[in-house]
């Protein structure tokens, strides 16, 4: 045994645990905590009464509410149809396969502020798209649809290219087996497919909802940005920051960041009990 983990260390490619633990340590403390710090440090020259008066506004609690709620409904939707689309990636082969594989990742590549003026001419009054839903009485742009409408845009890739190494790594025998012990296809799906699937799924969503919490640039084109009905937080923190409020402004960012810590770490714990579920 003692040879055995002598050999181990001497084979490691990576430095030694003291080392890496060390350089991870110091590179995290130095990228993401520090800042993150700064934050809560300058929220230090309000008082807590003044604190609460800044974070509970009405006009903050709105935007908490369509931020994180437009956020996740995004993600819940781009869990559902990027499984859709990863899964038609994998196990279909057709015409013009490569270009679709490629337009996934176009919201990874567009500039923000292109694909904010870009889905706002689309859904706008006389827009390709809204000219059709404006006779319904239906509204996108200059609303919290349209909200809704950009994070969705841009957080499809996340799930999509985090489910489908698994689906490319998902032997169809299992399908196979499944139906030949007399499982129809959605007790396949929910029984053998999806719960093998699930660690990978909650993993997108949790990037996706993170990333629509977080984005700004495609949002405050189609939004309207209108206080109490269309406004996000990155953009009240925005304004705060123009008004050099910037104990208002880090107030409310350190609440974001906290509701955000909370919501991800929820996901994190749901991500290691579908593991251990799965004996992995």
């Amino acid at each position: 045994m003692l040879f055995s983990r002598t050999l181990l260390r001497r084979r490691s490619v990576l430095p030694g645990f003291d080392l890496a633990l060390g350089l991870t340590l110091f590179y995290l403390c130095l990228i993401v905590l520090i800042p993150l710090s700064a934050a809560f440090l300058r929220t230090t020259e309000l008082t807590w009464p003044q604190f609460i008066d800044v974070v509970t506004s009405p006009r903050v609690v709105a935007s908490y509410q369509l931020t994180f709620g437009a956020s996740v409904l995004a993600a819940l939707i781009n869990a559902v149809f990027g499984l859709l689309v990863a899964w038609v990636l994998v196990r279909y082969r057709f015409l013009g396969r490569r270009l679709v594989d490629a337009l996934v990742d176009l919201p990874f590549a567009l500039p923000t502020a292109v694909a904010g003026i870009t889905l706002t001419g689309l859904y706008s009054a006389n827009g390709w798209i809204g000219q059709w839903l404006e006779p319904w009485g239906l509204k996108v742009a200059f609303t919290p649809v349209g909200v809704f409408v950009a994070m969705t845009f841009i957080g499809l890739p996340f799930v999509v290219r985090t489910v489908q190494p698994i689906l490319e790594d998902l032997a169809s025998e299992l399908e196979e087996a499944s139906a030949t012990l007399g499982a129809n296809r959605w007790q396949t799906f929910t029984r053998v497919i999806l719960p093998i699937l699930s660690p990978a799924l909650l993993t997108g969503f949790a990037l996706a909802f993170a990333r629509a919490l977080g984005e700004y640039g495609s949002i405050i084109f189609i939004a309207g940005n209108m206080p109490m009905i269309s406004e996000i937080t990155p953009l009240l923190i925005i304004t705060k920051l123009e008004q050099y409020d910037y104990a208002g402004a880090t107030a409310i960012a350190v609440v974001m960041l906290v509701m955000s810590f909370v919501l991800l770490l929820a996901i994190n714990g749901l991500q290691a009990w579908a593991r251990k579920r799965q004996g992995q």
